[in-house]
């Protein structure tokens, strides 16, 4: 295993020890997520684990919880997450994230702003002075509005790409929808770029992930630290 790879599965395995019996755990998407989904399933099978069900942010995700053993439910049996574990882009200072580059943003989205508590996992690649430094923004359009989006993320400053899948083709998420890397450069009001494209009705997520992030734990040549956020400021609201 690369050195990167390992530095990934530390900060998973540090995550997965937050799951506790009896939870509802929503399950992310990406190279560092699946460590935490493969850790869960191993604490499963030794029975240190038990009573636990996951919520899948992506059809890849629901096929490697299934192998591992994991039982699934879905957001209308089990509508209150009590932890979601899940990886990033990039990480700002505020513990503001980029997401979306494994292309399962919206159900990621959906399940961050369902879950009590989020504890993203990282490797100290990921931390960034401010958002857009290293990464562009995946943005998912409706195909019906790529051409107009694509406009409209322009006239904001970025440069934009559709991305492609490994054939060369237009990239389809699971929600058959499409994904635009818009290059923003570092973004100077995250908050406020986050408003333009919420108010877009052809947009149907983007990976500006503000105030969502409870924790973050960051693996390290130095070891792993726990990063924690003093004020999430997008808890969910329930009655």
């Amino acid at each position: 295993m690369k050195p990167v790879e390992l530095l990934k599965q530390r900060a998973a395995f540090r995550a997965a020890e937050q799951v506790r019996s009896g939870m509802v755990v929503g399950l992310g998407s990406g190279s560092t997520a699946k460590f935490a989904v493969e850790r869960i399933g191993q604490l499963l099978a030794a029975g240190e684990l038990a009573d636990i069900v996951g919520i899948p942010s992506s059809v890849q995700t629901e096929k490697l919880a299934l192998d591992v053993g994991i039982p699934l439910t879905t957001l209308d049996h089990h509508p209150r997450i009590d932890i979601t574990i899940d990886g990033a882009d990039e990480v700002d200072p505020n513990l503001n994230l980029i997401k979306g580059g494994g292309g399962a943003l919206l159900r990621e989205k959906v399940l961050a702003q369902t879950s009590m508590r989020n504890i993203i996992v990282v490797d100290e690649g990921k931390l960034s002075p401010q958002l857009g430094f290293h990464w562009a923004l995946p943005v998912e359009v409706v195909a019906f509005a790529r051409q107009s989006e694509e406009n409209y993320l322009k006239s904001l400053g970025a440069s934009v790409a559709i991305r492609k899948d490994r054939a060369g083709s237009p990239f389809v998420t699971d929600q058959n929808n499409l994904i635009l890397d818009a290059n923003f450069g570092p973004i100077a009001d995250p908050l406020l770029l986050s408003s333009r494209l919420d108010a877009r009705a052809g947009i149907m997520a983007h990976g500006l992930f503000i105030g969502l992030a409870n924790e973050v734990i960051v693996a390290g040549t130095g070891g792993v630290r726990h990063l924690k956020s003093k004020n999430r400021t997008n808890a969910p609201l329930f009655p």
